[in-house]
């Protein structure tokens, strides 16, 4: 993550604020950003796929 995103989120919230709100957006964003970076790469599984790996598990 880096650290322009951390310290816009900070901004983005009161002047007073509970340390573990601002940890679990900066999560949700890492995770968001994580998520983005493995589709450009191709590390992704379409969601077809998906649900033929679900298929096969129910039965």
């Amino acid at each position: 993550m880096k650290k322009s995103a951390v310290i816009s989120t900070l901004n983005e919230f009161p002047k007073e604020f509970a340390l573990e709100d601002l940890l679990e957006k900066l999560i949700v964003i890492e995770k968001i950003d994580e998520g983005l970076k493995d589709m450009k790469e191709g590390k992704t599984i379409s969601h077809e796929s998906v649900k033929k790996m679900v298929n096969r598990w129910r039965k």
